[in-house]
């Protein structure tokens, strides 16, 4: 009986043992860690939406996305709103770091999150609809499409409370931004949280429902940050402001070499391949086409500087015109200032592309100065130098002298002995590209040359 006592003890206490060690198991969880920065952009979904599945696949508890954006297309922010709310991993978006934003777009994709938060002195909303370039829509296409994103904002809102929804519809119909206090005070966001490791805390042990059910975060969560690919910041670069003007700039250079010289294919390779990179931006930013107009028009002014008799003068206008057009490139409603291209990289571009007309131009001044050194001028300049007959000459018989280290068909002046290959000459005069010439009669002519090579003289 004490034997089976004891056999009785020791199960429960394995037994006990294996829920101590069942809860810690389920006390501790992973969050995975994404970071999304800048306008939306394709590889930002495919960073995010990737992310979703690695945490299903590792078994993580929740994912949080930090997010800093001014906002992006329609169709960009559907996609990571289906991504996020198909997700079987809860998703927690948080507004960080101090001094970001989720404008426009990026406010239906925090409403999107299973939980939503916001770091210190952030702001949130300003959704109003606006064209691709930061334009007014039409009257219709406005309310078209304002109806629609009030409808998705209401659906994402509509479990925070009225006073949610109508401030995310209020985003949407009249532009207000709130601040992380206000946005809290009317139940925007779930919590206002100073760094990514409060976030966690306040998330530890918190109720929620995905699209498989409903899930209770674990009492620890440790932080993994999931890294974008190579391919993933390769094309999140290429929508990088700066980049994109430079390989407008490269692209427009390159071409212009092409241009005077057809035959140098590296130029056009490169003029063609970086005006492909940067349409692939200009596709993606909200552009300024004004100011895309007045930098091509830089562009043609430095290239008719090379031929044009200016001076230098369009070489000077189209710096103007290619300094504004830059500060202007992305110069939008939609842009924020870190958006928009460096004010020194314009400057130093914009001077390294005017010295280089201008050397050019310098060039091409300096040669037409120049005398010309061939053809009837240069024949013209060899009257009273001494040459050497390369065949016989006699008068009223055309032969081959050889004067200031080139040949030339020539003549004997009709009262002139004839001449023997060989014998010194002097030119007296020019017909043509015919040289008159006679027999040299100085006493101190130097030897003729041997073989058929130039003079020195």
């Amino acid at each position: 009986m004490r034997l089976r006592q004891r056999w009785i003890w020791l199960g429960v206490i394995l037994l006990a043992l294996m829920g101590v060690s069942t809860v810690h198991a389920q006390s501790e969880g992973r969050a995975l860690i994404l970071r999304l920065d800048g306008p939306l952009t394709p590889a930002m979904v495919q960073y995010l939406e990737r992310g979703l599945r690695t945490a299903q696949a590792e078994g993580d508890a929740v994912v949080v996305v930090e997010l800093d954006t001014p906002g992006g297309s329609i169709d960009l922010m559907e996609q990571m709103v289906q991504a996020i709310r198909n997700s079987s991993v809860p998703v927690a978006v948080y507004i960080a770091p101090r001094g970001a934003m989720a404008g426009s777009a990026g406010t239906i994709i925090t409403l999107a999150g299973h939980w939503a938060a916001m770091a210190p002195e952030t702001a949130i909303g300003a959704a109003s609809p606006v064209g691709a370039q930061g334009e007014d829509l039409d009257q219709t296409m406005e309310a078209k499409t304002k109806a629609i994103l009030k409808a998705l904002a209401r659906s994402l809102a509509q479990r925070r409370g009225p006073a949610a929804v109508a401030a995310a519809e209020n985003t949407i119909e009249n532009a207000q931004a709130l601040s992380a206090q206000e946005a809290l005070r009317v139940g925007l966001i779930d919590t206002i949280a100073p760094t990514t490791q409060d976030l966690l805390a306040y998330l530890a042990g918190q109720h929620t429902t995905t699209a498989i059910g409903p899930v209770t975060l674990p009492a620890h969560l440790e932080p993994v940050t999931l890294r974008p690919t190579l391919g993933e910041s390769l094309f999140h670069w290429l929508t990088n402001p700066n980049f994109v003007f430079l390989m407008l700039w490269l692209g427009a250079q390159a071409l212009i070499i092409a241009f005077w010289h057809p035959a140098n294919w590296p130029a056009w390779f490169v003029g063609i391949a970086a005006l492909l990179v940067a349409a692939y931006g200009l596709s993606i930013l909200p552009v300024n086409w004004f100011g895309l107009g007045f930098m091509l028009l830089a562009f043609v002014m430095f290239a008719l500087d090379v031929k044009a008799t200016t001076h230098g003068a369009l070489t000077a206008a189209g710096l103007a015109a290619f300094i504004f057009g830059a500060l202007t490139l992305f110069n939008t409603p939609l842009a924020l200032p870190q958006q928009r291209v460096s004010v020194p990289l314009v400057v130093a571009s914009g001077l390294t592309v005017a010295a280089a007309s201008t050397f050019v131009v310098a060039l091409a001044l300096r040669a037409q100065k120049q005398p010309v050194k061939t053809g009837l001028a240069q024949a013209q300049r060899l009257v009273g130098r001494v040459g050497y007959a390369r065949t016989s000459l006699t008068p009223g018989k055309p032969g081959t002298v050889q004067v200031g280290g080139e040949l030339w068909t020539a003549r004997l002046t009709a009262d002139a002995a004839p001449v023997t290959a060989g014998q010194p000459v002097e030119v007296v005069a020019v017909h043509g590209v015919h040289l008159i010439v006679r027999p040299h009669q100085s006493p101190a002519s130097p030897s003729a040359p041997h073989g058929n090579g130039p003079v020195v003289e």
